[in-house]
């Protein structure tokens, strides 16, 4: 899956997106993780520097590969050990019921099918695992934002941002393929802005038994 041009212009403006607030957002995702984790579409890898220690290891998935020779250079300075491979959402390369976590960070609205990508999640989860959810998603009630993002959504945003679709209920999707959210922080960011992007959700949900 190649998007040599949103690889780099990701690459680029993910730092200056850390430093306006999103590194913390990353920092409050991960904080408590534990054991073996996969996360799914890793990008250059901003998320590495901020896994804690009880986290065993990582398989960091990516499926670009500008973006994966990078998240391979921050894997090398993360305190915790992390592999990077090829793979996408639908067809994470782990067994069944093999880790304890799935991370997802600004990735659930770029995958072609959302359900078949948690699907994925829940088959490699272990009984009682944990998705961790950072993504920006449908503006609601705001109408007027929704509005925008449905037609940014049917023209060149998706061409032009690696896929992406700004107009997903994306903690809807999680519930319907059989998590309970426990935690969900609802947010604007950047902070006081208004673009089909700027609606936020993170949070933790759990495999329903």
């Amino acid at each position: 899956m190649r998007r040599p041009l949103f690889a780099r212009m990701y690459t680029r403006v993910r730092p200056a997106m850390d430093e306006q607030g999103a590194a913390e957002h990353r920092r409050r995702l991960l904080a408590g993780a534990h054991g073996r984790v996969v996360e799914v579409g890793a990008g250059d890898g901003g998320n590495f520097a901020h896994y804690p220690t009880e986290v065993v290891s990582v398989l960091a998935v990516e499926p670009e590969p500008y973006l994966r020779t990078q998240a391979q250079r921050q894997a090398a300075a993360a305190p915790v050990h992390v592999e990077v491979v090829e793979g996408t959402a639908d067809r994470l390369p782990a067994p069944d019921a093999s880790v304890d976590a799935v991370v997802v960070s600004l990735v659930l609205c770029s995958v072609p099918d959302q359900a078949k990508a948690l699907a994925e999640i829940r088959r490699v989860l272990r009984p009682g695992g944990e998705l961790r959810f950072y993504e920006h998603v449908a503006a609601a009630p705001d109408r007027t934002l929704a509005t925008v993002q449905r037609i940014s959504d049917a023209t060149l945003w998706p061409l032009f941002v690696g896929g992406c679709h700004t107009h997903r209920d994306t903690a809807g999707a999680i519930t319907a393929a059989g998590f309970e959210i426990e935690e969900l922080d609802q947010f604007e960011f950047p902070p006081g802005q208004k673009t089909p992007a700027s609606p936020h959700i993170l949070g933790r949900a759990r495999l329903r038994a």
